[in-house]
């Protein structure tokens, strides 16, 4: 199948792109690869080029592969069928991608970025689910900062906007549903949402051992 941009470079125009959120979903993707340590780093979707240059900052050398040459990717190709070996890098990362591709192609794409693994894949992915944020501090005890599901807002149905196919707790794409359906092909370990920006649900996936 072949899929064309969505979006021009215009796009990821600092004062329309990068708001203050996006700012902190960028400190978990580079805090994911802190954790690891990985030598070899591929992010599916060049975007801003912000992540790479944050990673290369802090010692980490990133490839990137985006359909639009316009954005500068190391590798211009498809997600869906990528032009690397088997287990060819130790992460392999999207953030904010794979909901731009139909859902049956995402999970397609997801296998492909399992195969091209040599062991992690971290996701973002749109989460629709309404949540309320406390913070309040109790002297003597410390400062709590919760996230709260708002108790009377249901979950939505989804239609194209011209970007996203699809999106987490959205009619069809319950968060439980979205989470068999990946894990088919890789373990799941970790998925949180980033406090100051909880529209946006991290993954984090281990290939399993016996696949290698």
């Amino acid at each position: 199948m072949t899929y064309t941009k969505q979006v021009d470079n215009k796009h990821y125009a600092f004062e329309t792109y990068m708001t203050k959120e996006r700012w902190c979903s960028v400190w978990h993707q580079v805090d994911e690869i802190q954790k690891l340590k990985p030598s070899k780093i591929l992010e599916i979707g060049a975007g801003t080029g912000l992540f790479k240059a944050v990673c290369a900052v802090f010692g980490h050398t990133v490839e990137t592969l985006d359909i639009d040459p316009d954005l500068n990717p190391d590798h211009v190709g498809t997600v869906t069928e990528m032009p690397f070996p088997n287990v060819s890098y130790d992460v392999v990362c999207a953030f904010q991608v794979l909901e731009h591709l139909p859902y049956v192609s995402a999970l397609s794409a997801f296998s492909e970025m399992v195969r091209v693994s040599n062991r992690y894949i971290i996701l973002s992915l749109p989460d629709d689910k309404k949540m309320l944020r406390y913070k309040f501090y109790i002297p003597k005890v410390g400062e709590y900062d919760l996230l709260l599901p708002h108790p009377f807002k249901k979950h939505r149905h989804h239609q194209f906007d011209g970007e996203h196919y699809w999106e987490i707790n959205k009619c069809g794409y319950e968060l439980d549903k979205v989470i068999k359906d990946f894990s088919t092909c890789a373990n799941l370990t970790n998925t949180y949402l980033v406090r100051d920006n909880p529209y946006h649900r991290f993954f984090i996936f281990e290939r399993d051992r016996s696949s290698y």
